[in-house]
């Protein structure tokens, strides 16, 4: 099972740059971008709320997950 970040689909959708939410929400664009690629283990939810706020959408429109089909 994955849990996969879509976040930049909807920072696309919204037409924001990285910088410009990393700023909006005080994180830093490293860890942002970290955020972005999948390449982190967890997220605070006030981390999420940010976001939510910013892009104005829900955890969901973020965060998707997949079943592994292999055993």
């Amino acid at each position: 099972m994955a849990v996969i970040v879509t976040l930049d689909v909807m920072m696309a959708r919204r037409k924001v740059r990285l910088k410009d939410l990393a700023a909006q929400i005080g994180l830093s664009e490293q860890n942002l971008s970290l955020l972005k690629s999948g390449k982190v283990k967890g997220v605070r939810f006030a981390t999420l709320d940010a976001i939510c706020a910013a892009l104005d959408c829900q955890p969901g429109d973020l965060l998707e997950f997949r079943q592994d089909d292999g055993g």
